[in-house]
């Protein structure tokens, strides 16, 4: 017996101009969580980032988020591991109501010089939920086992 469809949020893309010819984010794989970013770059400008560098890379898209979601933009980890190429903010958030050019910051922690070129995965986007709160003052808080223990105060194992 067949599973029932699941109908998925529709995420709504505007390709610019200089995106132009460049494949829209996609899943690589039945399993995968993020969407790959493009380098939207001129062909004959590729971006050499130095060592320690930091720049901004357009992608080239603006999105429109489903309702109640945001974008996370994430490093790619072949990148970071191989390279030392890896996002200026850790996670890079896109709001529902961001209409502008996605960019990526991107950093070389690396030791070489890294090439940037049109058309390079240069980072992912997951699209998740967002939970909204209501903030409330309080006196107090409630205890905890851990309590205010911070850095490594679980331990390694």
């Amino acid at each position: 017996m067949k599973s029932p469809s699941v109908s998925s949020p529709t995420l709504s893309l505007l390709q610019l101009s200089h995106a132009e010819g460049l494949a829209l984010p996609s899943y690589q794989t039945d399993g995968a969580a993020g969407m790959d970013l493009l380098a939207a770059l001129h062909a004959e400008e590729p971006v050499t980032l130095e060592p320690g560098a930091r720049t901004v890379i357009p992608t080239g898209l603006q999105m429109a988020l489903p309702q109640g979601h945001e974008g996370q933009v994430r490093a790619r980890s072949g990148l970071a591991i191989k390279h030392g190429i890896t996002l200026t903010n850790g996670v890079g958030t896109v709001d529902e109501d961001y209409r502008g050019e996605v960019m990526v910051g991107l950093i070389n922690l690396g030791q070489e010089a890294f090439e940037i070129t049109r058309g390079m995965r240069i980072a992912q986007l997951v699209v998740m939920p967002v939970t909204r709160v209501t903030v409330a003052g309080v006196a107090t808080l409630p205890e905890t086992a851990r309590g205010a223990g911070g850095f490594g105060s679980t331990g390694l194992k």
